[in-house]
């Protein structure tokens, strides 16, 4: 009896601690499988990351490409604008000239008309003017 009991107990108690020790190894597996999870997560969110990082640099550089054009086509601006006021200014002295050139340039003519008392035929052949002396 006493050694039956003894043996029973002792099977009893090998299977309860096959039981726990196969729930341990189960339990293990469940944390070797969240870990081999959450370091696959950590993983794809480092290569996002990363991708993010590239993507950034890539509009930063192209920020400083479109600032770089902006600037060239200011400067541009700038130098058409200092071209134009040149002009402007060549203009307006070219039309001061103009308009002391010209009267006195019509009071030549009117004169010279009068001395040599020459009078323009407009109308004989094409491309030809014809001078009659009185």
């Amino acid at each position: 009896g006493r050694h039956e009991q003894v043996v029973e107990r002792l099977l009893e108690t090998q299977d309860n601690a096959e039981q726990g020790l196969r729930e341990i190894l189960a339990m293990e597996e469940e944390v070797a499988q969240s870990l081999l999870d959450a370091k696959e997560r950590a993983h794809q969110g480092g290569v996002e990351l990363q991708q993010l990082q590239e993507e950034l640099q890539k509009a930063g550089e192209e920020d400083a490409r479109v600032k770089a054009s902006l600037d060239q086509l200011t400067r541009e601006l700038e130098e058409l604008k200092e071209i134009e006021a040149g002009l402007e200014r060549q203009e307006r002295e070219v039309d001061e000239d103009t308009t002391v050139t010209i009267p006195s340039a019509v009071y030549v003519a009117q004169l010279y008309r009068r001395v040599s008392k020459i009078e323009w035929d407009y109308e004989s052949e094409a491309g030809m003017v014809k001078g009659i002396h009185h």
